[in-house]
């Protein structure tokens, strides 16, 4: 994938790795584009100063599609939890 791909994938809510699924690419709130290794939060910028070079090759950038699925479903999952444990709390 190339930068404008990467990009345009994040932008589109697709989970964008490098490397492996350990490594996450994300947008913050500046805008700026990171890769991130989600196990101890170690944060890169996706490209060099120059904002031209990749910080890693082409080729090792992929999206997801199982990943975001797990990611959605889990958080669902938490939701429902959150939403009973707060249902069952109240007056009583």
């Amino acid at each position: 994938m190339n930068i404008a791909e990467i990009k345009a994938a994040v932008d589109a809510g697709n989970a964008v790795h490098w490397a492996n699924d350990g490594y996450r690419v994300h947008r913050d709130c500046l805008g700026q584009y990171l890769i991130t290794f989600v196990r101890n939060g170690s944060t890169i910028g996706l490209t060099d100063r120059s904002g031209r070079r990749l910080n890693g090759a082409e080729a090792d950038f992929f999206i997801s599609e199982a990943s975001k699925d797990a990611t959605t479903e889990q958080g669902r999952e938490v939701r429902g939890a959150t939403s009973d444990t707060r249902s069952g709390v109240g007056p009583g």
